[in-house]
This record gives structure tokens, C-alpha cells and sequence, in this order.
């Protein structure tokens, strides 16, 4: 690969969407090292060719260079399969995470602005009131599927505060937003998502509130409808499925690990130690923040051609052995958030919502464990996330939390 294109040198492309990935994407993220370096050619999707990078260093260069690196995907899609099932997980939309220059700068400022007006301290109380409520549906029975009764509502049902969404417009958000992760049903996913986000942005024009998306609303840069919906797109898609996959797998990590497994009942490791680490080691989003170099760009000895995603392990350069980071705990230099301009406005709240959501469920239910082997899970197949694909846990029956 010296001196040539990812893209059409030594051989095949790996695949990142097949379940083999999933299953054990470390695996594949040494042999990827091994083989490429720190570029690596790879599919996305059948017929959808990207450079993954999963060397920390140049990770680093090309989220701090949105000159070289832009966001702005249309070029590209210019060429890129219309039927496709990634393509609106990649797409151009006029919001923060799909622009580049002053266009970027103006939604990312009503964004930080928007998202920068949550009360912390007020979050706190909603996600206890949620957890318990939702605790309160599962701990007489002595056993759950985590994802389903309690990392997906939750993440879910407090999101919808913080934007100020009702329940029945965030169902279709949330079905919407699972099927474009999903990547199979992504298109119908898309539509079925758009509606719901005009419906709910006609909402909050006429019934303004301390709210996200009213603040979005209420910012001099003036967005209109269409920019609006697709701000929001980002908002549910960074707010819904990473947040439950940060809560899920830090879990998994404190049930399975001993030096977590005795903190459920008390032992010297946090939960924030625990989540510091799993950004780490198993970021929720492992491959994204996706860039379209406007022109061939040199880096690591490797021409990238011009129009061509190059998308950002966050996975693989975190646990990169050049760097070699072994001590997790207030430990900030992980990717897992990105960094430069791209960088998500919204760590300290996602930071509060999953760790709330941990400390109630293992204050409620100490004793939870793993209800199968740990190497009986699966993990969904999908180029993006680190997703369990269910977390069966048992525990003693336990009388409903007062709520």
C-alpha cells in the first residue's frame, strides 16, 4: 500500500458489515494492522468502499484538519449506489455533523448553544424518576433483558425531555432512528423518521418551551424547518442508540469483569471508572465521524483519493499499541467523543444520563448478573456500532422502588 490508494490495492477491501466483524472486531482491528497499517481499505456496505482509520496519531491529524478532511459527503454522493441501505447514515443533510466551513459553524453554534441550556442538576432527577419507574416493571420478577426494559426506553424516554418530545412522536423516532443503524431497512427508516420530526417540529414552533428544540428554534442564526428536522436527526441518532450502548456495555464490563464485579456490592472501582474505560476499549460508536477529502490527500505514505469516505475508528485507534494507553480511570485522551471541530457538544450530559442510569440500577439491584455465559452474546452486525444484541440478567426478586 506504500505510496498507492487504499482503494485499489492489495486485493479485497474488508468488510465491516458482516457478522464475523462483530463478533470480534478487536480480532479484526489487529489483523487489519498487521495487513494495512493505519489505513485500511474496507466496505461499509456491499458496493460502498471507505478508508478506515484506526492509527490514534493520524486519527487525531485528520479530526483536527476539516480543511483536508471536510464533513460534507456530496460530492461523493454523487457516485455513491442511491439504493444502497448505508446511504442515510452517510448522506448530505444541511446540520452539524454533514457540513463543512461556515455552514458547519452556524448549526454547530445553535447546537452547543441548544445543548448548553440543559440543567444538569434538573437531568438528574429525570433520570432517576425514569429508572425507577422502569426498574419498578421488572425487579419482582428476578430477571430482564436489559436493552429492551431498561437501556433503550431509558436513554429514550429522557432524551425526550431534554428536546421536549411526546412519547408518541419519539416511538416513531426511535423505530426510525433503529432501522437506519440497522442499515437493512435504512430508507424506510429514514421516512418514517423525517415525518415524525416535522410533525414534531410544527409542534414546538406553536408550543415553545425550556427545551432543546425550542432553544434550537429561539437561536439568531434563524434555522428554518428543513435544517431544523435534520439537526434533530443527529440529536436523536447520538441520543438514542450510543447512549443505550454505553450503558449496556458498561455494564456487561462491571458484571464480568472482577475488578468492577465486586463493585456492584461495594468494592473500589466506579462506575465512572468503568465508563471511562469502556469508551476506551468498546466505544458505542466504534466507526464513524466520517470525512470526503475534497482533493488526493498524502498521509502515512498513502494517497487517499479525492470523493472517498475516510471514516474514523474510534475502536481502533483507541486501542492502537502505539499509543498504548493501560490506565483508564480520568483518563480523557480516548476518541470516543471525537475531537476537533466535529467534537460532540453533548459528553457531559451523555456522561451524566448513563452513569445515573447504572448507579440506580445497581442501587436498586445489587446482586445482577450475566444470565447466560458472557461468550453466549451476540453483538448486532452493522459498520457503526458496538451494539449487544440482547443483556439477559437475573437477580434476587426485589419489592418495587418507591417512585
Amino acid at each position: 500500500m506504500r505510496h498507492g490508494s487504499p482503494i485499489d490495492t492489495d486485493g479485497p477491501r474488508v468488510p465491516l458489515h458482516v457478522p464475523e466483524f462483530a463478533a470480534d472486531p478487536h480480532a479484526a482491528y489487529r489483523d487489519m494492522r498487521r495487513r494495512y497499517g493505519s489505513l485500511v481499505p474496507v466496505d461499509l456496505a456491499p458496493g460502498v468502499p471507505a478508508t478506515l482509520v484506526i492509527g490514534y496519531r493520524t486519527a487525531v491529524r485528520i479530526l483536527n484538519d476539516p480543511e483536508h478532511f471536510p464533513a460534507d459527503p456530496r460530492a461523493w454522493q454523487q457516485s455513491a449506489p442511491a439504493d444502497s441501505p448505508i446511504l442515510p447514515m452517510l448522506e448530505w443533510r444541511p446540520n452539524a455533523l454533514r457540513s463543512a466551513g461556515v455552514e458547519h459553524e452556524r448549526y454547530r453554534q445553535a447546537n452547543v448553544a441548544a445543548i448548553d441550556g440543559v440543567d444538569l442538576h434538573a437531568m438528574h432527577a429525570t433520570v432517576e424518576r425514569i429508572a425507577s419507574r422502569l426498574i419498578n416493571t421488572f425487579c419482582e420478577t428476578g430477571s430482564a433483558e436489559l436493552i429492551q426494559h431498561y437501556a433503550f426506553p431509558l436513554s429514550f424516554e429522557v432524551l425526550n425531555v431534554m428536546l421536549g418530545c411526546p412519547a408518541e412522536i419519539g416511538q416513531r423516532v426511535a423505530q426510525g432512528m433503529a432501522m437506519m443503524f440497522e442499515v437493512v431497512e435504512a430508507e424506510r427508516g429514514n421516512e418514517m423518521l423525517t415525518q415524525a420530526l416535522v410533525e414534531l417540529v410544527a409542534l414546538k414552533r406553536a408550543h415553545p418551551g425550556d427545551d432543546i428544540i425550542s432553544r434550537l428554534l429561539a437561536h439568531p442564526v434563524g434555522l428554518d424547518d428543513t435544517e431544523m428536522i435534520h439537526q434533530l436527526v443527529t440529536l436523536y441518532g447520538a441520543g438514542i442508540e450510543p447512549q443505550q450502548n454505553l450503558i449496556v456495555n458498561t455494564l456487561l464490563l462491571m458484571m464480568t469483569d472482577d475488578r468492577f464485579a465486586g463493585n456492584l456490592l461495594g468494592g473500589s472501582l466506579s462506575t465512572r471508572d468503568a465508563l471511562d474505560e469502556v469508551l476506551f476499549t468498546d466505544p458505542p460508536m466504534a466507526n464513524y465521524c466520517v470525512t470526503y477529502p475534497r482533493q488526493p490527500v498524502l498521509i502515512d505514505d498513502v494517497w487517499l483519493p479525492a470523493n472517498h469516505p475516510v471514516i474514523i475508528s474510534m475502536s481502533g485507534a483507541n486501542n492502537d499499541p502505539a499509543v498504548g494507553v493501560r490506565e483508564f480511570t480520568d483518563n480523557r485522551s480516548h476518541l470516543a467523543w471525537s475531537v476537533g471541530p466535529h467534537s460532540c457538544p453533548a459528553r457531559s450530559v451523555a456522561y451524566l444520563v448513563a452513569q445515573d442510569a447504572i448507579d440506580q440500577l445497581l442501587d436498586a439491584l445489587p446482586e445482577l448478573q450475566l444470565a447466560v455465559p458472557g461468550d453466549e452474546l451476540t453483538w448486532r452486525p452493522g459498520p457503526f456500532h458496538r451494539a449487544l444484541t440482547a443483556l439477559p440478567v437475573t437477580f434476587p426478586k426485589s419489592p418495587p422502588l418507591r417512585v
